[in-house]
Formats: C-alpha cells, structure tokens, sequence
C-alpha cells in the first residue's frame, strides 16, 4: 500500500500520457522486447497479458512452454536422468501458441493443453524439467525466434539474463511468500479441491529452492532489471507501472 500511495500520481500521468499514444504509430523504431522475470505466482503472466494485449504486442508465455514440455515428459514417462530419452522426446514435441478470446492458449502437438498444464502434477514437475539443458536450450531456441521480428513480451526466470540479455525493459517481480501462497491456492482450489494452502507454500518454497540454485539459468534479477514488489499492488496499479517503465520507448 505504500507504494501505491507514494506513486500514486505518477502512475496517474503516465496513464494519461500512454492514453495519448497510438500502439499502431509508425513512429514506433525497432521492435521492442519486455521481459518480465521473477518468483512462481507472483503475477507475471497476468501482468504480462495485460502489457501485451495495452501494447498490441505479442504475449510469449515462456512458463507456459515448460509447462507443457513437462507434461509431455509425464504423458510419457520420460526419465530426467535419461538424456538420450529426453533429447529424444524433445524432437516429438511441437508447440504453438494462438489467441483466442483475447487470451493466448498454448497447444503441444496441435492439442489444447492450456488448462492441463496449471494442474499440481506438473507444477510439482516443471522447475525439474526446465532445469534441464536441452530443453532450455530448446525452448530459448523457440522463444528467441519469436523475439528477431516482433514486438514481444515475454515472462519467465531467466528471460532478461539468458534468454534475452538485450531486452529493452527488464522487469524483476516479487512479493511476500505467503501472499504469493494465497494467491496461487486461489487459482487451484477450484480444479484441486484437496489441496490446502500449506501444500501450496511448501510447493512454491520448494520451486524457489529449484530455480534459484538450479546450474541451468538459475532465477536471478538482471542487473539492470527494474524491480516490481506487488505484495500491496492492484492488477492496475501494476500494469500502469510497467507500462511508464515502456512508454518512453515507444
């Protein structure tokens, strides 16, 4: 709430301010990239959507692509220790996104697997699998692709360190553990009604554990990475901050 109310009219002008732009400007140089990195439910796909869909960008849901990589590996019993099978199914495995409602879904070999991958197994399995290095090495092959020739947002735990380093704006989210814990029961309880939120907090105590000391591209704030604390913070109040960080590119 401090934050809110020490930034509250800056916030305020910067709205207006981007109220003024055209998205569509052909004044608008080369095409820019907004990386958004940071802890597990701590927001970042939902600010992420809510820039790109203000921004006419594209939304690349990096997590969203391990998500699924995992599930594929789940499907298939694939052994992590085993890098000739993961190399293997790493070839087998096709992802794509597509808008649809004006939210981005994600398929793996053509299937609609957007729901699926939210669901505990694969949270429980995705740090694991995306601490290994042919798929992140696949995987940032993919995302890196999207990023050569449009403009993009995408959110992760290493995309303003590995995945692209050059990034126009960086973006660093946290919040207090037991907020973010709070938040993500939330999000499950409706699919998962056994869960409770003390397995959710060992969980994301857990993933933080993973991604942080992980060799792999571990979770780590960019240098010049601003920081976003949303502990207190509105789904607006959060998008009218990232969006003054990107204005002045525009």
């Amino acid at each position: 709430m401090q934050f809110a109310i020490k930034n509250i009219f800056l916030l305020q002008t910067a709205h207006r301010k981007l109220q003024t732009i055209s998205y569509f400007s052909n004044s608008m140089t080369d095409h820019i990239i907004v990386a958004i990195d940071g802890y597990s439910s701590c927001g970042k796909s939902t600010l992420a959507k809510a820039l790109a869909k203000k921004l006419h960008f594209v939304y690349v849901d990096s997590g969203a692509m391990y998500r699924a990589v995992a599930l594929y590996f789940l499907r298939n019993k694939i052994d992590l220790q085993n890098s000739q099978q993961v190399s293997e199914a790493l070839k087998k495995i096709h992802l794509n996104f597509h808008s649809r409602d004006y939210e981005t879904h994600i398929t793996l070999n053509d299937e609609e697997v957007s729901a699926e991958i939210r669901l505990m197994p694969v949270s429980e399995s995705v740090s694991a699998v995306s601490a290994l290095h042919d798929v992140r090495k696949e995987m940032v092959k993919q995302q890196q692709r999207m990023g050569r020739s449009k403009n993009i947002v995408m959110d992760g735990r290493d995309i303003g360190t590995a995945v692209f380093p050059e990034a126009t704006v960086k973006i660093f989210m946290t919040a207090d553990p037991r907020v973010r814990a709070e938040r993500r029961f939330k999000e499950l309880a409706p699919k998962n009604p056994d869960i409770t939120l003390e397995e959710v907090f060992e969980n994301l105590a857990h993933r933080d554990y993973q991604d942080t000391t992980r060799k792999e591209s571990p979770l780590r704030r960019a240098e010049d990475a601003i920081i976003l604390d949303n502990t207190d913070l509105t789904p607006d109040e959060q998008l009218l901050f990232a969006l003054s960080k990107v204005e002045p590119y525009l």
